[in-house]
Order: structure tokens, then C-alpha cells, then sequence
């Protein structure tokens, strides 16, 4: 079965960000994902990383503004120079902290978004990616919690990735964001395989705990992914209901292993 990750940018955020690390690997994860790590000193996430026996597996360009609403500026016009600068910066980070995947934000349809812009700022990305052995992943994100964000449909995200034609562009397949936006879960995960490159969960309608409103069947999309042949990581992106040791008991009601 494929490996788990913490996301700790959502779990163990009883805890200050460095000290999570190493609640995450008490728990049993081998692996981490988090946003943004650019308020954190790459020096102090290493640590973290190597005293714990953890593998960083995925986080996210600079998303812009975020507190005042911005989420990514891939697809903006006019930002291609900030862009540009936003990779350097995460491939500056993904170089210290050994990580190979990194997330591009698209941005959203009422800041201007388009696909011309998203196209050419991919194929910049990868191309700059491809130097360090990185990948560059888009992830199609639901409009019910993230209003206005211009890439919602799987099966836009794999003709864009069609469009830029960089090997080193894939699909981050969010099991939770598939759901509410398109349902067909499944089936999506057999149709898209060949570009997905890591997948996260979550259980709708809440985004907790998965498996646990038995709205989704994690038990089969768990073996469903397996089957698809990935042998990557499933990140754990999903809002304890509780306390997030607490609410670890999904696993073994789904028939997996976090690592």
C-alpha cells in the first residue's frame, strides 16, 4: 500500500510547527507535506527532518498574499517576474530540505486567471525543476472551499499538463477536492494515474478524520490507489475532529498502515 504523510500544516497544530515533527513521527508517519515553510529557517526544518527520521515529500510555491485572500499566482497576468521569483525561492528550500515534489497554486478567476498565463509560468517552473530532479504538481481545488479557483476539474488539470508537455509535470490528486467538486472518485483514480504523482485525503462533507462519515469508502480507494500501481505517498491534508492523536484510529478501520 502506498506510504502516509502528515500534513502539518493540518495536524498536530496543538503543537508549535517545529515541535510537530516529532509528534508526527511518534505517531508512526515516515513522512511529511506542509504549505508553506518560508516563515521557517530551511536550517531548523532539516533538523527537525533528520532527528525525527522524516522524509519531506511535498509543499507549496509562495502563495502570494494569503492573508489578505490570494491563493497562488500561476495564472496571473502581470506576476510572471514574482513567479519566477517564487520558484527560485521553493527550489532554493526543496534543495535543503531533500524534498522532490512541490505544489504550484494557479490563483483565482476573480484576480484574472488564465490558462495562457498558467501555461507558460508551468513550463517555466518545471523547466527550472527539472535541473534539481523536482517535480512541479497542479492540484484541481473545490469552489466550496476555496471559492473562485481557476482549476477545479481533473480533467482540465491533464489537459494543461498535456498543454506544457514537461515530463516533470504531474497531477496532485486530492481524493476530498475530487469528491465535492466532481464525486467519481474511483473511477478518476484508474483514469488519471498516469499523471498523478501524489495524492491527499480528506473526509467530506467536514474535510476530517477519513472514513469517518462514510460518505467516501477509504477502505476501497486506499486498495484502489494501490492497484493503480502508485508507489508514492497519500498526504493526510484532512482537520482532526478532535484531538489529532486521537483521531488516528482511521487507519486501521481502513485496512492500511501509515507506513
Amino acid at each position: 500500500m502506498p506510504r502516509f504523510a502528515a500534513n502539518l500544516s493540518f495536524l498536530f497544530t496543538e503543537l508549535p510547527f517545529l515541535d510537530r515533527f516529532e509528534a508526527a513521527a511518534n505517531a508512526g508517519f515516515k513522512g511529511v507535506e506542509f504549505m508553506f515553510p518560508y516563515a521557517t529557517p530551511a536550517d531548523e526544518i532539516r533538523a527537525r527532518l533528520d532527528a525525527n527520521g522524516l522524509e519531506l515529500v511535498l509543499f507549496n510555491l509562495p502563495p502570494g498574499h494569503w492573508d489578505k485572500g490570494e491563493r497562488g499566482f500561476a495564472a496571473l497576468p502581470g506576476r510572471e517576474d514574482e513567479f519566477a521569483s517564487a520558484v527560485d525561492l521553493a527550489l532554493t528550500y526543496a534543495d535543503a530540505l531533500g524534498c522532490p515534489r512541490l505544489h504550484a497554486m494557479a490563483g483565482l478567476t476573480d484576480h484574472g486567471a488564465t490558462r495562457e498565463v498558467y501555461v507558460a509560468n508551468l513550463r517555466l517552473a518545471a523547466a527550472w525543476a527539472a535541473e534539481q530532479g523536482v517535480d512541479i504538481l497542479i492540484e484541481p481545488i473545490n469552489t466550496r472551499d476555496m471559492p473562485g479557483y481557476f482549476l477545479t476539474r481533473t480533467c482540465d488539470a491533464a489537459d494543461v499538463i498535456a498543454e506544457v508537455g514537461a515530463p516533470n509535470l504531474g497531477l496532485q490528486f486530492d481524493l476530498y477536492h475530487r469528491h465535492v467538486s466532481e464525486g467519481g472518485v474511483e473511477a478518476a483514480i484508474a483514469e488519471f494515474a498516469a499523471i498523478t504523482r501524489h495524492y491527499q485525503c480528506a473526509d467530506p462533507p467536514d474535510r476530517g478524520e477519513p472514513g469517518g462519515s462514510g460518505e467516501l469508502d477509504y477502505a476501497v480507494l486506499f486498495r484502489t490507489v494501490d492497484a493503480s500501481g502508485h508507489t508514492g505517498w497519500i498526504g493526510c491534508e484532512y482537520k482532526p475532529r478532535g484531538d489529532t492523536l486521537a483521531g488516528l484510529g482511521w487507519p486501521a478501520a481502513c485496512g492500511v498502515a501509515l507506513a
